[in-house]
């Protein structure tokens, strides 16, 4: 199968590089699933309904989430009726939502989906080790899925790269969100999943983390409360990864994907 996920999609620039570019790439390489983490959607803070239909409906199959899922109160409501719409496995126990989705894909494939949080340096949640092994476990690569996509949102490189190893084998896909900024570390693990620490974000990087410059600095420098972070809005950049698996859903190539101003470009020329 051919995978694609891209990172954080932050405010409108987010939402309009992946709108505008994402439908003609879906086409292009002819993507059977695409996965988008979502959190910063509307407004750099959490997602609404409607932008959570409007990425479904530019080619995302699945639409993760993270620490800001519940920014927007509406998700508490309209993330029950949503399946496509995932938040971190280990939220605790009565959280709306789920931590896992099952997407078909137009051949007929099944991939399982999971959204897992960090503990490093975050808010303290369930062990999300033990989170996606209850998912995969319940639907493991080779049996009930014919891929396997975890989306690991968290702060440390460290907890993102351990997850990959424990996982090595076992999914598709290993990708860290949350920093915003794509690292340079994908590759294929020795198991044969394909792994990267962040996939970067879907935005404007002439930017503070997809926001406006100047109350970022002006609060390292003053350490002082100020206003509210106001989301970037120039021109957006598609960062993420392309993964391509074989019968057994493991990793056979991987590439970043990079697509707009302010960063190197890279793409998947394996599959032009």
């Amino acid at each position: 199968m051919r995978l694609l996920f891209l990172g954080d999609v932050v405010g409108r620039s987010g939402r309009h590089v992946v709108c505008e570019r994402l439908p003609r790439l879906r086409e292009r390489w002819r993507l059977d699933c695409v996965v988008v983490n979502g959190e910063n959607a509307a407004g750099g803070f959490g997602i609404s309904e409607t932008i959570c239909d409007e990425l479904i409906q530019a080619g995302a199959d699945a639409v993760t989430l993270g620490n800001h899922s519940f920014d927007q109160r509406e998700a508490l409501v309209f993330i029950a009726r949503q399946p496509r719409l995932v938040r971190p496995a280990n939220y605790p126990p009565g959280t709306p939502g789920r931590g896992a989705t099952v997407i078909e894909t137009q051949a007929g494939a099944r991939v399982l989906v999971v959204n897992v949080m960090g503990r490093v340096f975050l808010d303290a949640m369930d062990d999300p080790f033990a989170a996606v092994e209850r998912e995969l476990t319940a639907c493991p690569l080779g049996a009930a899925a014919d891929a396997v996509v975890v989306d690991v949102h968290a702060e440390a490189t460290s907890e993102k790269q351990a997850f990959g190893h424990y996982l090595d084998g076992r999914a598709s896909l290993v990708v860290g969100t949350h920093t915003h900024t794509p690292t340079a570390d994908h590759r294929i693990l020795p198991g044969g999943t394909a792994y990267m620490s962040d996939a970067g974000m879907c935005g404007d990087y002439d930017s503070v983390i997809g926001m406006q410059k100047d109350e970022p600095i002006r609060r390292m420098i003053q350490k002082t409360p100020g206003s509210r972070w106001e989301v970037a809005v120039g021109e957006g950049t598609l960062c993420g990864i392309a993964v391509e698996t074989d019968a057994r859903g493991l990793a056979t190539r991987v590439a970043a994907l990079r697509l707009g101003p302010n960063l190197e470009e890279s793409a998947p020329h394996f599959w032009d």
